[in-house]
């Protein structure tokens, strides 16, 4: 009962802090205009325009150290934003110019074709230490009993299979379904290694947002029905929009229960979704995660989406499933000789 408080008084938060923002948006927007500032772009419909090439690449990591607050210092941003070259250093990850662990002999991967970002996130003129911006602590919260005791009984089911038995065993995104990590959403988040970059395409009834990471192509509807029912459940879910003033917001249901975000999801989770124009360059995104089954409280946060002066090119994954094939015949022609055969 106590959780179930908590959780709906958390949800309160987030919608009241949702409803206020667009009025402080737009007495932004009004300053902005009077001072002959940057305009909010429109379509012809008259709402924000949101179309165009962004990427939420970034070095803010997505949970916060437990010894660092909701923002750096201007001195910890020069630290972390240090390059080499053209290549960002970043705690915690492989060192400008070392061979990565890819390849023969793991030479031929190095740091050349990671994308990480170059800039910490930068938002409301803070630069933000994490991308989770509640809980305070800036960290997934505590998953729930019922959600440790399904995953132990996923755990065991799974042990009674070898990794490479069939293909239902790989990961997802290695069989080229959906994104890496959870890039395409919802909700949509850096995969920290590359293609961490999006088209969205408007019109007055769909927004469409192609991430580049194994081009997948989510669709948002604006309206508010009809829902699908139950039973059918899209890799990215069921999504639907609305306009709240010159915010877009997105509610998503059934999402697919194999889409496991963040390693913990169940079927009642809810992604609640804000996108909002800062400026020229900014789309901000906000999320919500509400999953009373699986998390003790709602979270969230917000990554800035930053335009990409760039072109989108084409996510060939396993250039026609031919390495899921050599993955699979390789484990056959292991356990054959294990078995002692030619």
């Amino acid at each position: 009962m106590e959780v179930e408080m908590s959780r709906r008084i958390a949800l309160l938060l987030a919608i009241f802090c949702a409803i206020a923002a667009p009025g402080v948006a737009s007495a932004s927007a009004e300053q902005a205009t009077q001072a002959g500032a940057w305009e909010v772009p429109r379509t012809p419909d008259g709402r924000p325009d949101l179309q165009g090439n962004w990427t939420n690449a970034t070095l803010t990591p997505f949970a916060r150290r437990r010894d660092q607050g909701l923002v750096y210092t201007w001195d910890q941003v020069a630290e972390i934003e240090q390059t080499t070259g053209d290549c960002p250093a970043s705690p915690g990850t492989v060192a400008c110019g070392r061979q990565g662990g890819f390849g023969l002999g793991g030479q031929e991967y190095n740091e050349i074709y990671w994308d990480r970002g170059s800039r910490v996130a930068i938002v409301n003129g803070e630069p933000r230490a994490s991308l989770i911006t509640f809980p305070a602590d800036g960290r997934v919260p505590s998953i729930t009993d019922e959600a440790r005791e399904l995953r132990s009984e996923r755990g065991e089911f799974r042990r009674q299979f070898g990794s490479y038995d069939h293909p239902e065993l790989r990961p997802l995104a290695e069989r080229c379904l959906v994104s890496f990590g959870s890039n395409a959403g919802p909700p949509m988040t850096p995969n920290g290694g590359y293609n961490n970059n999006y088209t969205i395409v408007q019109t007055a009834d769909h927004i469409m947002i192609m991430a580049e990471m194994v081009h997948d192509a989510r669709i948002i509807r604006i309206g508010s029905g009809p829902r699908l029912p139950a039973h059918i459940r899209p890799w990215t879910g069921d999504s639907w929009g609305h306009w709240e003033g010159d915010v877009l917001v997105v509610e998503t249901t059934n999402i697919h229960p194999l889409q496991q975000f963040n390693g913990n999801s169940s079927e009642n989770l809810t992604v609640h979704e804000r996108f909002s124009r800062s400026d020229e360059q900014t789309i901000l995104y906000e999320f919500t995660i509400d999953d009373p089954t699986t998390y003790t409280e709602i979270w969230g946060g917000e990554i800035p989406f930053m335009k990409f002066d760039d072109k989108l090119y084409e996510y060939a994954c396993h250039e026609g499933n031919y390495s899921l094939t050599g993955v699979l015949s390789g484990a056959r022609y292991q356990e054959r000789l294990e078995a002692g055969g030619n």
